[in-house]
């Protein structure tokens, strides 16, 4: 089998060991799961992420994906969300082997992403219809971590830098942390989140319209979840602090939200995306910390 170089690459630098000995096995794994659930095997995907995922047909021809990852909590935590879901503004789960992180999914035809759409409006509006999709409680029974617990990143780091600013400043991440403890105690339902809907992440189905893919799971105010859309596809933008402007400012009309905790969620979720940034030491966190100020600046207005 072969595999793209960054593929590996990144299977290595996020898993280590872990990600040698999946990266070894992965050709008998894909085979053992197409023979499992009587799949054959057609052409993987081009961008390859952190797991494998491929095209594959059933004895009736129907179309799915088969998607192997390294068995982590993480990708065990995708399973339980795509699970809970149940199809239910996500793509369907439809077999799973979590001791060896293998899923079967439905597959969305043509699977166009949302952002290939060019109208901001049309697309706020497709973001807007999937988050509503998506909204269930957390079940009471599951193991899915808290917003609050991803928040633990911003106090590792605050540990850290306790005496003086490392590359994010100690008041923001105070700040930061602040409006995640706030949200979550106030929320009146404590939601299951997607953890990661953005427009890559929304997918058109000639069949169900527009869906979402990749659930990370994660349980908190359902405002948590509006924050990854409005930072995407912004910073290439002429003028992104006017756009970013521009969807809080729809968002919160579309759905009728209180602007100050949307706000506030997109504060604290800026400043999460910007330290793991920092700790992955790539350079995005720059612009996660500039859409953090201008979050801040927004809430400012709201508030006077």
């Amino acid at each position: 089998m072969k595999l793209p170089i960054e593929f590996e690459q990144k299977v290595r630098n996020s898993f280590g060991t872990d990600g040698e000995v999946w990266l070894a096995s992965l050709e008998e794994r894909v085979n053992y799961f197409a023979k499992h659930w009587g799949l054959t095997i057609e052409q993987p995907i081009h961008n390859l992420s952190y797991n494998y995922v491929t095209n594959v047909v059933d004895s009736r021809r129907t179309p799915y994906m088969l998607k192997l990852g390294v068995p982590d909590m993480d990708y065990c935590n995708e399973m339980e969300t795509l699970r809970i879901y149940n199809g239910h503004g996500c793509a369907r789960l439809v077999n799973e082997n979590r001791e060896s992180g293998a899923m079967l999914l439905e597959k969305l035809i043509p699977g166009q992403m949302l952002c290939d759409l060019s109208d901001e409006e049309a697309v706020v509006h497709e973001f807007i219809s999937v988050w509503k999709k998506l909204r269930c409680d957390l079940p009471e029974d599951c193991e899915l971590p808290l917003i609050t617990d991803w928040a633990v990143s911003l106090e590792e780091y605050q540990k850290q830098h306790r005496y003086k600013d490392g590359d994010l400043p100690n008041e923001r991440v105070q700040q930061a942390l602040r409006y995640f403890h706030e949200l979550q105690e106030t929320t009146e339902i404590l939601g299951l989140l997607h953890g990661d809907l953005h427009h890559e992440n929304i997918l058109y189905s000639q069949e169900r319209g527009w869906l979402a893919i990749d659930p990370k799971g994660v349980g908190g105010d359902p405002c948590f979840d509006l924050v990854q859309f409005m930072l995407n596809h912004l910073m290439e933008k002429p003028d992104p602090k006017a756009l970013l402007h521009y969807r809080v400012e729809r968002i919160c009309e579309l759905l009728v939200l209180d602007k100050k905790r949307v706000l506030k969620a997109a504060i604290a979720m800026s400043m999460l995306y910007a330290c793991w940034f920092v700790e992955d030491r790539h350079p995005a966190w720059i612009e996660r910390l500039q859409c953090a100020q201008w979050f801040n600046e927004f809430l400012e207005e709201t508030v006077r």
